[in-house]
């Protein structure tokens, strides 16, 4: 990153290279990244019980509304029981399923794996940042990656809120939805023709999603009115 690159990685690593520092730092990250989602989903339920939810259709649903007890508490507590049933029996009995055979590899400082990649939630974003050979235009495509996911509730421009009754957006949605599993696909193949191509070719779907997705609301406004 221009200007404030070296400045921004000496203040992350706490020092001029990767030290006792840095792992003290990230350790605690992901000791207290759990606490802030509980505590935002905690939010998020509250803020649900007083004002409600949407439903596909965008009507008002106040009229036809259930006790969150015992209609939906049932049902989450069975969803959760089988969930740590699953989890239990993953680590019980098959331990290593989820494992990369890397992990068992004795750590070298001075040897890196061939093939590094994260793990699979992270990887349409990193098929993203490798499918740009410049440095810094990957490292903005990875950030964008991100953040370009906030903007949806701003560019929601069609007067029907679910896409039940919308076609065309189906056929989008759905053709974003498989250009998300090939970029995570090709992230795990080598730096090589044709992954290269194929990962360039999705990443370009990937955005584009996000910029035809108003212009599409609006086409759709437009019809429903000739209509």
């Amino acid at each position: 990153i221009p200007y404030f690159g070296t400045t921004l990685t000496t203040w992350l690593w706490g020092g001029f290279a990767i030290n006792d520092p840095t792992l003290t730092r990230f350790f605690a990250l992901h000791f207290i990244l759990p606490f802030a989602i509980i505590s935002a989903s905690s939010i998020h339920i509250l803020l649900l019980h007083n004002g409600g939810s949407n439903n596909p259709l965008g009507t008002n649903s106040d009229i036809d509304k259930i006790p969150f007890h015992p209609y939906h508490s049932y049902k989450d507590t069975l969803m959760l029981t089988m969930m740590i049933t699953l989890l239990f029996i993953i680590l019980s009995f098959y331990p290593n399923i989820l494992n990369d055979p890397e992990n068992f590899s004795k750590a070298n400082p001075l040897v890196t794996p061939q093939h590094i990649k994260p793990e699979w939630y992270f990887l349409f974003a990193y098929g993203i940042l490798r499918s740009i050979p410049n440095k810094l235009g990957g490292a903005l495509a990875l950030v964008l990656s991100i953040t370009i996911l906030f903007t949806t509730p701003f560019t929601h421009t069609s007067y029907t809120r679910s896409m039940m009754f919308r076609p065309l957006m189906q056929l989008t949605f759905w053709t974003f939805a498989t250009t998300l599993i090939i970029i995570t696909w090709t992230a795990t193949k080598p730096v090589e023709p044709p992954f290269t191509e194929i990962g360039q070719l999705a990443s370009f779907l990937y955005f584009t999603f996000f910029m035809a997705n108003p212009l599409i609301g609006l086409a759709e406004n437009k019809i429903s009115n000739f209509t």
